[in-house]
């Protein structure tokens, strides 16, 4: 189960999302500095236990309307090989473990590998902010199939569930920055 530790990472994640988020191709925002809040999210368990897994919300107010965006995260104790170089978010230091090198989980293979276990109902999420502790607001719709299903991560978050009915799909919410509740579809389960 994953432990969360009680200390600081140097830059934080919503410091390197701040200038990496406007540099991805399904950034909704203007062009501007993202005015990012952490709104939510989950954690999944890497059955190694080298990889911290997290799959963050954050919400963009810069703009007229705020936009919900999801961001997995593969936190590594080294850089990873064979991925692109904008798959790297950044290196921040981390109070306990040290440096950590901060990946897009769309490129990282052990985030992948444990989504598409999530899907197929042989991984469980845990929340958040919490050690061990499993978080029941995260669910899966629908048959996840079998092997390594391919997956689509939905990286501008809508609300509302109803997204490819016929296909296994990930819920979860997130917090509006009004302070109101929202569920949306944060994944599914895409053909090869």
């Amino acid at each position: 189960m994953a432990f969360i530790h009680r200390t600081t990472m140097s830059p934080g994640k919503l410091e390197l999302l701040t200038g990496w988020l406007p540099k991805q191709s399904w950034y909704a925002g203007t062009g501007g500095t993202p005015d990012l809040v952490n709104a939510g999210g989950f954690r999944l368990d890497d059955p190694e236990g080298a990889v911290g897994i997290e799959f963050m919300v954050v919400v963009d107010s810069a703009g007229p309307e705020p936009v919900a965006y999801l961001v997995p995260l593969g936190y590594r104790d080294a850089a990873l090989e064979g991925v692109p170089e904008e798959a790297l978010i950044g290196t921040s230091e981390h109070g306990v473990l040290g440096t950590r090198w901060v990946y897009d989980g769309a490129h990282d293979p052990v985030v992948l590998a444990q989504l598409s276990a999530l899907l197929r109902g042989e991984a469980d999420p845990q929340q958040q902010s919490v050690s061990d502790t499993p978080d029941p607001t995260v669910t899966v719709h629908g048959a996840g199939g079998d092997g390594e299903p391919g997956v689509r991560i939905n990286r501008v978050l809508r609300a509302g569930e109803d997204e490819q009915r016929s296909s296994a799909r990930l819920v979860a919410g997130w917090t509006r920055p009004d302070g109101t509740a929202a569920r949306g579809v944060f994944a599914v389960v895409a053909p090869r």
